[in-house]
């Protein structure tokens, strides 16, 4: 029998709204105490990608019995060392439990204020929900087979936007319900301890990812990906990029533009999102045939700078055009497109510094060379 932690970690989670017990203890091995100390030693012996534990008096066991023949445990886990909350997934052939999924909840807060949570499985994506959730729409808009709060597999692609929607039932903290609680899933293809579920209370989201790989998007030199997390000023690739989003996934047209030899016209975009770490931007084209081409990340100020990775790469500079800004490039630099708000360059063969000047502060973004 699996040795019992110092500490032992709870069934269920004590989240109220009002009355109701939001995260009540469910699955078929909820009761079982030999089930739930060898979770509790799993989860006890698990680290996140910094070295941090899990503090087990204020985690819990969100579920816990079997599916598909084999038993599963999902772990809403207090990592405290740097504020973080976790998804844990444990399996286990046997007696003991193993973690073999972590993904990290970015969104300021607990994990358990969530009402779905994603469960990646051999057979494909699930989803946990709360007691507060009433009915849950996959991407088809059909609703969702649910046994004791897990719901049966659910066709997400691997590298695509797919939305689901939950309707919540009405408590004490929303007295009428709530009809549709949008998220975005990111895709089977997500890779831990990247969080794929995005909220999307705007319902943009889904427009703004149609088309995008959102595999490539979460690469380190794509949208998503391409800014690192630090940790006590240095870059920790092992964890969640500071360019992750949580939420206000959003696009601005910036424009049609030529930007090959061919000269069609393609759209320009600007993608806008919400992370952990404020504010981030990207720009992508969407030619009028092939598939989108999106840059790296920029985090949001007054001028806004992107490496577009086209097959000859190009520079785009964007800012709110006012009176009181003004752009300021080496001399003589030839400019594809030069607009209000919106110049587009060929990428330089050495490094280049453009200035904009805006309400007495000067920003500037460099590009070219290695």
């Amino acid at each position: 029998m699996p040795k019992e932690p110092a500490v032992a970690l709870r069934v269920g989670y004590d989240t109220l709204d009002g009355t109701l017990q939001v995260w009540p203890s469910r699955g078929t091995l909820a009761g079982d105490p030999q089930a739930t100390t060898a979770v509790a030693k799993a989860v006890d012996e698990w680290r996140s990608p910094v070295e941090d534990r899990v503090h087990l008096p204020s985690s819990g066991i969100l579920w816990l019995g079997e599916v598909d023949g084999a038993r599963l445990a999902l772990v809403a886990a207090d990592v405290p060392g740097e504020s973080a909350s976790w998804l844990l997934q444990l399996t286990s052939d046997g007696t003991d439990f193993r973690v073999d999924r972590a993904v990290e909840y970015t969104d300021p807060g607990y994990l358990v204020y969530s009402d779905v949570l994603p469960v990646q499985l051999p057979t494909g994506r699930r989803y946990l929900v709360s007691a507060r959730v009433d009915r849950l729409l996959g991407p088809d808009r059909q609703t969702l087979a649910v046994t004791d709060g897990l719901t049966a597999p659910v066709a997400v692609p691997a590298c695509a936007a797919a939305t689901v929607t939950a309707r919540l039932r009405p408590s004490e903290s929303l007295p009428s319900g709530k009809s549709a609680d949008r998220l975005v899933d990111l895709g089977t293809g997500t890779a831990g301890p990247r969080y794929p579920l995005v909220n999307d209370d705007t319902a943009s989201a889904g427009a703004a990812l149609r088309g995008l790989d959102t595999c490539r998007l979460g690469e380190k030199t794509g949208a998503f990906g391409s800014i690192a997390h630090r940790v006590h000023g240095r870059v920790h690739p092992g964890s969640v990029p500071a360019s992750w989003p949580i939420d206000q996934v959003r696009t601005k047209t910036l424009g049609e533009v030529a930007l090959d030899d061919s000269g069609r016209l393609s759209k320009l975009e600007q993608l806008r999102w919400r992370t952990d770490d404020g504010v981030m931007t990207a720009v992508m084209v969407r030619p009028a045939d092939g598939p989108p081409v999106v840059s790296a990340a920029d985090r949001s100020e007054p001028l806004q700078g992107y490496l577009l990775p086209l097959p000859s790469p190009v520079v785009v500079l964007v800012w709110e055009d006012s009176s009181e800004s003004s752009l300021t490039l080496p001399p003589g630099t030839p400019r594809r497109i030069d607009r209000p708000g919106l110049v587009v360059l060929d990428k330089p063969t050495s490094r280049q510094t453009y200035s904009l000047t805006h309400s007495d502060e000067t920003i500037q973004r460099s590009f070219g060379g290695n």
